[in-house]
């Protein structure tokens, strides 16, 4: 008799902790296949430090083969989902058509970047859920000092060293906290004009920064936001963003050449697909994190609207935290379909939450217990380094580095603006020439666009406008 197939779509926080589990409770009894874009897990938290040049790229990714024993990796993106004939459809890195078929499916797809109805937004704007739009957001950034460090033209200097992040989530407030003292960084040892500094912006229709996290942490990182210079504009958002600057609901008009959107998260579109019950974009599940009336299939993550039995009638928020847990209890339950162990509610404990905003800073009330200064600092960067399921060690290392040498702000010219476009179901992947849009990113599985307007820093760009992220998952999942 064959062995039951498992199937997980998606190596996120979820996805990953549920095909770690399941590699363990399952191991010689059922094969397990884990369906993913990358051969990586990202660490999404630590992404703001690599766009701010103090982490390196492949020190927040984790190799799936090589950390997921008893797990088969297949390289591909998910098109679709045949519920009733047990199918999984993808896409592999070059181009063929796949599928997968299984007895037990966990969807664990994640989000990606939310979209508003704003003028401009999607073609100026650049998100921030996924590598390439770090390394994209590092080069550009990099880019735009340096350029302005070589202007004549004092307007031209003021519009391009001036950053625009909209979004004081978790993500948004943490790459304006390192953008700041990355560009601040770069202008010791090259000055822009006299008088001139890299102005950083950070926007949002909150009252105030962190709005989801408790008012002394909020108080916290407003201060140390403002004592770096981070002009920090509460109950104002965009109302227009061209090619030249952002217009903003007061009425003020900014000229930058860098718009962060940092506004939140919605479910990966693959959801839709399966014609389930949907809460806000989630596929509704039970609390044992089943999909009801479909045997055998699970859902975990920011996909999956998990009832919130601590609440009652509420659904647990889209948060990395959460996801994580959410893969733990799914792999103990389909594991438990199989008749391995019991399965289990999910049910959660908050465990505090932590916000790096560089140096020595932090804001973090671990276990609901607020700390002040250099001790929140540590604890949030010993959170991450417990929290990563390896790198432990060139993470550190690399913090270490940086507090004693000069931090390196050079090019790399690897991601184009084109590549990463806002409207995107696939954050985790840089576009290509040639490519398109996977189709569960469009209506009627038209394809997208190919390519957005680039980025008018170079010859090296496609012509047309610039520009262009929200925790341990805001989503940052």
């Amino acid at each position: 008799m064959s062995r039951p197939r498992i199937v997980i779509v998606g190596a996120g926080f979820a996805g990953y902790q549920a095909a770690r589990g399941l590699s363990r409770l399952v191991r010689h009894e059922a094969d397990v296949t884990l369906l993913n874009p990358t051969d990586y897990f990202l660490y999404l938290p630590l992404l703001p430090q690599v766009a701010a040049g103090l982490l390196e790229p492949r020190r927040v990714t984790v190799s799936l083969s090589g950390t997921l024993p008893h797990v088969r990796l297949v390289l591909g993106e998910a098109d679709s989902v045949d519920l009733d004939g047990r199918t999984v459809h993808y896409t592999d890195p070059e181009g063929g058509a796949g599928r997968l078929e299984y007895d037990r499916l966990v969807l664990a797809v994640g989000s990606v970047n939310k979209l508003l109805p704003i003028p401009g937004v999607a073609e100026h704007a650049h998100g921030f859920r996924g590598l390439p739009e770090a390394l994209y957001l590092r080069d550009h950034v990099t880019r735009q000092v340096e350029l302005a460090a070589a202007a004549h033209d004092p307007k031209s200097c003021a519009a391009r060293c001036t950053f625009v992040v909209v979004g004081a989530g978790y993500t948004g407030t943490e790459v304006a906290a390192h953008g700041q003292m990355y560009t601040d960084a770069q202008v010791r040892k090259h000055p822009l004009r006299e008088g001139m500094l890299p102005r950083w912006m950070l926007l949002d229709i909150a009252p105030r920064v962190l709005p989801e996290m408790d008012e002394r942490l909020s108080r916290t990182a407003d201060r140390v936001l403002r004592q770096r210079g981070v002009d920090v504009r509460m109950g104002t958002s965009v109302k227009e963003a061209t090619h030249d600057g952002v217009l903003l609901t007061d009425g003020e008009f900014v000229e930058t050449r860098t718009l962060v959107w940092c506004v939140g998260v919605r479910p990966d579109p693959l959801v839709e697909s399966t014609g389930q019950p949907l809460e806000r974009g989630r596929l509704v599940v039970d609390p044992y994190l089943q999909v009801p009336g479909r045997d055998g299939v699970f859902a975990c993550g920011d996909a999956a609207a998990v009832p919130d039995l601590n609440n009652p009638g509420t659904y647990t928020p889209m948060t990395a935290q959460h996801a994580w847990r959410h893969g733990k209890v799914v792999a103990r339950n389909v594991a438990a379909s199989l008749g391995f162990g019991e399965r289990r509610t999910y049910r959660h404990r908050d465990l505090g939450f932590v916000v790096d905003l560089g140096g020595t800073k932090a804001a973090a009330n671990p276990l609901g217990v607020p700390l002040p200064g250099p001790l929140a600092g540590a604890v949030t960067r010993g959170y991450h380094l417990a929290a990563m399921p390896g790198n432990r060690v060139r993470v550190a290392a690399d913090w270490l580095l940086d507090a004693v040498l000069p931090r390196q702000a050079v090019q790399l010219g690897l991601v184009r603006s084109w590549s990463v476009p806002l409207d995107t179901a696939s954050p985790e992947l840089a576009r290509v020439p040639g490519g398109s849009e996977p189709a569960k990113n469009q209506p009627g599985g038209e394809p997208a666009k190919n390519q957005p307007a680039g980025e008018p820093t170079g010859p090296t760009e496609p012509p047309g406008p610039v520009r262009r992220t929200d925790t341990p998952a805001e989503g940052d999942s």
